[in-house]
């Protein structure tokens, strides 16, 4: 399974982090304020389908999307098109993604950024806040019960927004469980990589109305977008259909249907 490569890849890195936690989570909880990306999703959202637009280079099963991608470009050009917020790979091994596209990015507009990449320990999770990120992804499937914990309370602690990712009914409890303010369905099947539309559509009522509902992966057109968005979904995470674009404003703003 593709998840469980990376996943080992990124624990065996940080079991080499020497750092010392505590100076860090001072550093973080002297920084500004974030840019509010619960806030912002749940606003827009009253208005029209979110779209949380990703600045994503390469992929694991796709390979190289964008080679030569301009994060300052692109995401202006995704702010231009409406998108609610933006997320940026920052795995660099596996995606070609780094922290400088996270950090240009969010110089160039206005909008409020989630780091996209697999958190495996406190480490990843205040780097996150200490890079300039306003909200961090924690996968559910990748986490005990105890890290989840942990790292959302964390996170929440340091001044961060969290995006937990779910892929099925047990993710969802788990998430719900641990408090988690911003759910995500991953329409991808983490073992056959294929895109399972349905699931989605049936996971969105399970999920309280009080919880901003993200659904990832799969994301085409704005005919994908209108099925989402009527089974109840917030907004949607969208990388490969509009980093390939022709035209990124126009891909962007074709999501956000009311």
């Amino acid at each position: 399974m593709y998840l469980d490569k990376i996943v080992q890849s990124h624990r065996e890195d940080a079991s080499r982090d020497q750092r010392i936690l505590d100076d860090l989570v001072s550093q973080a909880r002297a920084m500004s304020s974030t840019r509010g990306f619960g806030d912002r999703l749940v606003r827009d959202s009253h208005e029209h389908l979110c779209v949380i637009a990703e600045i994503k280079r390469k992929s694991p099963s796709k390979g190289v999307l964008h080679a030569h991608l301009d994060a300052a470009q692109i995401a202006s050009s995704y702010e231009q098109g409406g998108a609610s917020c933006l997320s940026v790979l920052t795995d660099e091994r596996f995606f070609g993604g780094s922290v400088e596209d996270l950090q240009v990015a969010r110089a160039s507009t206005s909008l409020p950024v989630i780091r996209k990449d697999f958190t495996v320990s406190e480490f990843d999770v205040v780097d996150a806040r200490l890079m300039g990120a306003d909200c961090v992804l924690l996968i559910a499937a990748a986490l005990t019960e105890d890290e989840l914990v942990r790292f959302h309370d964390l996170a929440v602690h340091i001044g961060l927004d969290v995006l937990v990712e779910t892929h099925d009914e047990n993710e969802l409890d788990r998430a719900l469980n641990v408090g988690a303010s911003i759910v995500g369905v991953n329409q991808r099947d983490l073992i056959t990589f294929e895109v399972d539309h349905a699931r989605a559509e049936r996971m969105a009522s399970l999920i309280p109305p009080t919880v901003a509902r993200v659904a990832e992966s799969g994301v085409r057109d704005a005919s994908d977008a209108r099925r989402l968005r009527d089974a109840g979904y917030d907004a949607v995470l969208v990388g490969e259909s509009i980093v390939t674009s022709s035209d990124p404003v126009v891909a962007v703003r074709d999501l956000r249907v009311a």
